[in-house]
């Protein structure tokens, strides 16, 4: 019993360090679009995506952060069962031709860049 207590005092005694602080540039850094991976400024349009869509049962599901532009892209593209089914992670759906051929594109914009999104899919 005593040598329980000898080992806890000594795993207590040297504290964790944890991770390296941040420098003032990195702390400062904007997030990262989870389609394009293009910096999101606090001054730019944004939307959180849901995943699984609320609808399919996604409600409170994980969400990501992504350039408005690029959520309406997603809309555009994918239906909500498509969205639930095959494309409910950020891989799949930069996998998916048409996103692949539109985060092509748009990484060479500015990320504060906006533009209509055409149809695409229509209405299911």
């Amino acid at each position: 019993m005593g040598r329980s207590r000898q080992t806890r005092r000594r795993a207590n005694d040297a504290p964790d360090p944890g991770p390296p602080p941040l420098g003032a540039d990195e702390a400062a850094a904007d997030p990262l679009c989870a389609l394009c991976a293009r910096p999101i400024p606090a001054d730019a349009p944004k939307s959180l995506h849901h995943l699984v869509p609320k609808l399919k049962g996604g409600k409170g599901g994980p969400t990501v952060l992504l350039h408005h532009l690029c959520h309406k892209e997603i809309h555009a593209t994918l239906s909500e069962a498509e969205l639930a089914r095959d494309y409910a992670t950020p891989e799949a759906l930069r996998a998916h031709p048409r996103l692949s051929r539109f985060v092509d594109w748009v990484v060479r914009r500015p990320p504060h860049f906006l533009s209509r999104v055409p149809k695409g899919r229509g209405r299911r």
